[in-house]
């Protein structure tokens, strides 16, 4: 294990290496394919560094078409689709050898007054009680405000729900674009877990092939994401082997920043055996 964790600051600051071209690189120590939320959080800098600094990314929507490398470089293309007034709207392709492994379109806007309302924040535990319960050091903290589930492995389904804080290990600098990668970064990591849940599954226990097949965010307010989030999770339905789940991101103080939707390939084959993705 390495000293100290990869921190997000590290893993979110690409390579310029020609005008709307960027490289970015996978931590040296992970898993067997590069973790979704990186390439995610990886292109929405990409994007972002094409886009006037007032701007500020308001969705993004993205496929995974392919698991990535974590051995090569992953280089990104920004397409500028197009800057209006009030709106920019990037598409960011990532590439490792010579085929897109993932996509992202990404929509930039300037600040602007109106209607705002929205739902309250869920009751749960203040995040300094609950343990950290991965097994490794990861560039975000994650802290379960209930049980994970992999924790009961009773096989009973449960109310497809879960809550977790999370927050970047280490500070980030102020820049509001690498907040806002940092969370598409973060967001990933446990929103699949609802779908489980549903069905009594475990990642630990019960034979899984499990993916993340597109993703789509909506930024609501400012955050830093060095901070402590509240993040909900549910899954509304799963069928066809597809999973889908949805989530939103709440400031300890109740401002709903972010909402999130999230499907993903849950292939069970009873006998096959799966670790928890640590």
């Amino acid at each position: 294990m390495a000293s100290r964790p990869e921190l997000l600051v590290d893993i979110l600051d690409l390579e310029r290496i020609e005008l709307d071209i960027f490289r970015g690189r996978s931590p040296a120590e992970g898993p067997q394919r590069v973790f979704g939320g990186q390439v995610a959080g990886q292109a929405l800098v990409a994007a972002g560094r094409t886009v006037p600094a007032e701007r500020a990314v308001h969705s993004l929507h993205a496929y995974f078409i392919r698991p990535g490398d974590p051995e090569v470089p992953i280089v990104y293309t920004v397409d500028r689709t197009r800057d209006g007034r009030s709106f920019s709207t990037r598409r960011v392709t990532a590439i490792q050898h010579g085929r897109a492994i993932f996509t992202l379109s990404a929509s930039f806007h300037r600040p602007e007054t109106g209607l705002e309302h929205q739902v309250p924040m869920p009751e749960a535990p203040d995040p300094e009680g609950l343990p950290e319960r991965s097994t490794r050091l990861r560039p975000v903290e994650i802290r379960f405000a209930g049980e994970p589930p992999w924790v009961r492995g009773d096989g009973l389904p449960r109310e497809p729900r879960s809550m977790v804080w999370m927050r970047a290990r280490g500070p980030l600098p102020d820049d509001p674009l690498v907040h806002v990668c940092a969370v598409a970064y973060a967001s990933d990591m446990s929103l699949l877990d609802s779908v489980l849940l549903a069905h009594g599954l475990t990642w630990d226990a019960e034979s899984l092939t499990a993916a993340s097949l597109d993703h789509a965010m909506w930024f609501h307010g400012p955050f830093r994401a060095d901070e402590w989030l509240l993040y909900a999770q549910e899954s509304p339905a799963a069928s066809g082997a597809r999973g889908l789940a949805q989530g939103r991101i709440f400031r300890r103080d109740g401002r709903l920043i972010a909402s999130v939707v999230q499907e993903g390939l849950l292939r069970w084959t009873p006998g096959r055996h799966m670790p928890h993705p640590e």
